[in-house]
């Protein structure tokens, strides 16, 4: 437990260090729907490695332990900060590596970042209510010193839950098939010449003054 409470210092210094190496942009993030994924994906890791070091202590995990709220916690590092930080990096990547000056449709990068932003929240939302929900569910007894619910009753009991944690899912999912076509259609665009992808520089020879 001690150690993982120190995990937040490193993790929160790599939170902040990218924070700040994005602060010379921040007037991007309402144009740019590659560096708001970016901006959200840090704040995720930020959540997430907060979390994790918080579940560590002993009463805390002693209500959290088999139940939703950790694979709420597991998501939203896995899809908040890995998902969003490889859609940004993917969106980067692909026009350089197929020579594009532009991705097909920014518009569709915008439905993207709000599907799956939404969709994400959704889900980690869901899981933390229906992981609290169980471990209180699983500590609570009998006065004869019996378990008071069956599991088939937490199950029952967080069916909205798991409701609200498909859609936020599904649209999770269909944010990425929303990527993938403007990917395709980003690589079947015609590709920029050399000479146009690398213009010819324009800065005139300076003069070293004579001795």
């Amino acid at each position: 437990m001690t150690f993982s409470i120190m995990l937040w210092m490193p993790s929160w210094g790599g939170m902040i260090n990218g924070l700040m190496t994005l602060s010379g942009a921040w007037d991007k993030l309402r144009t740019d729907p590659v560096v708001r994924m970016m901006v959200v994906a840090i704040a995720f890791y930020g959540m997430s490695t907060f979390e994790g070091p918080l579940m560590s202590i002993r009463t805390v995990n002693a209500l959290s332990h088999y139940t939703d709220w950790t694979i709420g916690h597991v998501h939203s590092g896995a899809l908040g900060w890995v998902g969003f930080i490889s859609f940004g990096a993917i969106y980067c990547l692909v026009p350089w590596l197929w020579k594009k000056d532009r991705l097909y449709s920014n518009a569709l990068v915008e439905w993207h970042f709000w599907i799956a932003t939404t969709g994400i929240v959704l889900y980690i939302t869901a899981m933390w209510v229906s992981g609290i929900m169980e471990g209180l569910m699983w500590r609570e007894y009998t006065p004869d010193g019996f378990l008071a619910n069956s599991f088939i009753e937490t199950v029952s009991a967080k069916h909205i839950q798991n409701v609200i944690r498909t859609v936020g899912g599904l649209m999770f999912l269909s944010g990425t098939l929303i990527m993938s076509y403007n990917l395709w259609r980003t690589i079947r665009m015609p590709s920029v010449p050399n000479s146009a992808a690398v213009p010819a520089t324009t800065i005139e020879p300076r003069l070293l003054p004579a001795e």
